[in-house]
């Protein structure tokens, strides 16, 4: 197994999509700029495909957008949409297999294809598939999608997709390309974000409003829980595909996942963790002489927490943002330094200062016992430690690394006990009625809180895989 990202501590999400239909633009370009944005959703590999009307190409690569796109963007001549892809490993090996967009021929024509998400049924899909003769080329759930659509004997794409959708469960945001369409789909429960911007006389769908932002597409709207919008030379048209199941967009892309100048489902991602900070000040009730944060995710949060207790935001942890979120630690010296690689405290802000430090969240506690005791070093009197959200609890099964459950540290320990492991002088969670309310502009009062109160919103599998299978899925896709 490889070694863990410096980002041990973190919920991981693995993917961004991105995808755009125009006649004018370079779409090319504009889907790696529009990747480059989403870059925060995934570090491991990137993917673009483009179409021309009659050919696809596609280009992958492991590592950043900028990496792996370095010397040459796929090429066609007169391409008019292409559709890009951002992943995040969550366990396992990674490949080059493994990277999106899928692209396959058919009897239909080509299909490019980028997931973000988690099927929760893939094992069962795939076993009934190869039973049947289907053969696989990678170990992601993404590619029993693919197949699906290919196998079906319905008329149109659109009818295909529609009955590939009724039979997979989970979570699922999807951008599908054909030498002719450009296609975006949100799952009923709508557990992953997906937008949708208008950009001259073409249109972009996303998963986050930020890259609409970059490319200097116009924000339409959301694509709605259960809705796929297809896109060609007829414009925008859309139709709902199944039944709403109860609106559940995972909590975690407004406490970690998304960039803060998103805006998903009428939310501001910036406004909610602020307010998840105030909140969290609110319920301690904490007095030290600074708060700092844990960057960059905790850092609005922070400022939250500063502007409701009046006690001054001060810059007590550096990030060296020249180093990615994947470091090889290849011996136990390595490990130890792997948090003071990325992070460094400011002796000159904390020395002699009782210090409160807001963080998004603790999943194994380990990291946060290394910043803890580093800012100790520095010559803290006291660290307060305050997480702007609940206790994860519970392992997620809709494409978030913690499907373990004994991986996470509040599942075996209290409060006070993970306050003695991580050496704080003081822990503080924010209540669930505090994260609640702090998503006043949602548009969807119903979310997935699973990780912390375990009320999924849908059937997921058990911890190991079901029946004995002889399949793993990588990447989260379980």
């Amino acid at each position: 197994m490889t070694n863990q990202v410096l980002d041990i501590d973190k919920m991981q999400e693995e993917c961004g999509v991105f995808g755009i239909y125009s006649r004018k633009e370079n779409v090319a370009l504009n889907a790696y700029w529009g990747l480059y944005a989403l870059q925060h959703r995934g570090q491991e590999s990137a993917g673009i495909a483009v179409t021309n009307g009659s050919w696809m190409d596609v280009s992958r690569g492991m590592g950043l957008v900028g990496e792996v796109f370095r010397h040459q963007l796929p090429n066609l001549p007169d391409q008019n949409i292409s559709i890009g892809h951002v992943r995040y490993s969550t366990t396992g090996s990674s490949s080059l297999m493994n990277t999106q967009p899928l692209m396959v021929k058919y009897s239909g024509g080509h299909i490019s294809l980028a997931h973000n998400g988690n099927l929760t049924n893939a094992l069962v899909l795939r076993e009934k598939m190869e039973a049947q003769g289907s053969i696989f080329q990678t170990t992601i759930d993404s590619e029993v999608i693919v197949n699906l659509i290919a196998r079906s004997r319905k008329a149109t794409l659109e009818e295909k997709i529609v009955e590939s959708l009724s039979q997979i469960e989970g979570a699922y945001c999807l951008v599908i390309m054909t030498e002719e369409k450009l296609i975006g789909v949100r799952d009923p429960h709508g557990l992953r974000p997906l937008c949708i911007g208008k950009l001259n006389d073409g249109y972009v769908i996303s998963s986050e409003s930020c890259a609409l932002d970059t490319v200097g597409a116009e924000f339409i709207r959301d694509v709605e829980p259960g809705e796929m919008v297809v896109i060609d030379d007829k414009g925008l048209r859309s139709q709902q595909f199944g039944k709403i199941r109860g609106q559940a967009l995972c909590v975690f892309e407004y406490i970690y996942f998304a960039r803060p100048d998103s805006v998903i489902d009428g939310q501001s991602v910036y406004q909610a963790r602020f307010e998840m900070g105030r909140e969290l000040a609110r319920q301690s009730g904490l007095k030290a002489d600074i708060v700092i944060s844990v960057p960059d995710s905790g850092t609005t949060a922070a400022l939250g927490f500063s502007h409701e207790s009046g006690i001054l935001f001060a810059e007590g942890l550096i990030k060296n943002r020249y180093i990615g979120r994947t470091f090889i630690q290849p011996d136990q010296k390595s490990r130890d330094l792997s948090v003071k690689i990325k992070l460094n405290a400011v002796r000159s802000v904390v020395q002699g200062k009782s210090v409160i430090m807001v963080d998004d969240s603790i999943v194994r506690g380990t990291t946060s016992g290394k910043i803890v005791r580093m800012i100790r070093e520095a010559g803290a009197t006291a660290v307060h430690m305050c997480v702007s959200s609940p206790p994860i609890m519970y392992p997620c099964y809709y494409g978030i690394d913690t499907s373990v459950r004994k991986e996470l540290i509040a599942a075996s320990k209290m409060v006070e006990e993970i306050r003695e492991f991580i050496g704080a002088d003081s822990l503080h969670y924010l209540s669930m009625e505090g994260l609640s309310n702090s998503l006043s502009q949602v548009k969807y009062k119903e979310m997935c809180y699973a990780c912390f109160n375990s009320k999924y919103p849908g059937d997921m599998p058990c911890e190991q895989p079901c029946g004995g299978s002889k399949y793993v899925f990588e990447e989260g896709h379980v």
